[in-house]
């Protein structure tokens, strides 16, 4: 059965059949700065459930974009280098600078991994982390799905938003990639210089209108102080829309089942 490990923020740990993948590395503790880019950065209010030292051999990590609340400073020291780190060019260019092999996505490209009969593969799709100008001051971010197969037969299909508002682009991934098994959502309505870059409750109900996943695991949404969109807005207004039922909560260091081809909703 797939399964999530939530650790903090967008961290998590994703395992499919053979495959253990990490997400967007986020190790800060309580009361550390994240450096957002432009002389920005934040302090992180949670303390996640796991550092470096404490996870499992890993496949892959699949990073959403670069900035200091997705691969921070302890992740950049206390990471091995030899898995492939799957992100954006721009990320993997100065990762591999940084000693660590990469695996660099153009949007709708992608990268499959083997393991025995297993395979994963992870196709990067569009993200926009925000409009306007405060789009180009921000780097580039992309979502990822991520398809566990045995053999020739599907076994799951993975959905990480990254830090991205919704919008039309939400609509051509779900014409490509119908019949999400579980999206991950980045929520917590982050605003920065008076512009709002993720989701809150209203964008983040309405993307999953658009994807209608089977089951949306929330993260991302009261670890820093920019957050401003609480989880609990967003679970009401599923609730009245009539989602309720397909979202799955997930505390630090708690670990859930994902849906998949062979399971209903959790």
């Amino acid at each position: 059965m797939p399964s999530l490990t939530f650790v903090g923020t967008a961290t998590t740990l994703l395992r499919l059949g053979e495959f253990t993948v990490l997400t967007d590395p986020n190790f800060l503790h309580r009361g550390q700065r994240a450096y957002l880019g432009k002389g920005l950065w934040s302090r992180r209010l949670t303390e996640p459930s796991l550092q470096p030292e404490d996870l499992p051999p890993l496949d892959a990590i699949v990073l959403s974009h670069l900035h200091g609340d997705h691969f921070d400073r302890v992740a950049r020291r206390g990471l091995e280098r030899s898995q492939p780190i799957i992100t954006t060019p721009p990320a993997a260019r100065r990762l591999h600078r940084w000693g660590f092999e990469t695996r660099g996505l153009e949007t709708w490209s992608s990268e499959t991994l083997y393991r025995g009969k297993d395979s994963l593969t992870v196709h990067a799709l569009p993200a926009i982390h925000a409009r306007g100008l405060m789009g180009a001051l921000l780097p580039p971010v992309m979502g990822s799905l991520l398809e566990h197969r045995v053999g020739d037969r599907l076994s799951a299909r993975i959905y990480l938003s990254g830090d991205t508002l919704t919008g039309a682009h939400v609509d051509e991934i779900a014409a490509r990639h119908p019949d999400i098994d579980a999206a991950v959502v980045h929520l917590g309505g982050t605003r920065v210089l008076f512009h709002t870059v993720t989701m809150d409750d209203a964008q983040g109900v309405d993307f999953l209108t658009r994807v209608r996943p089977r089951q949306a695991v929330p993260v991302h949404y009261d670890d820093y102080r920019v957050f401003r969109s609480p989880l609990s807005a967003f679970l009401q207004r599923a609730e009245r829309e009539g989602l309720g039922s397909t979202v799955s909560t997930v505390e630090r260091g708690q670990t859930i089942e994902l849906s998949s081809r062979r399971t209903s909703t959790q």
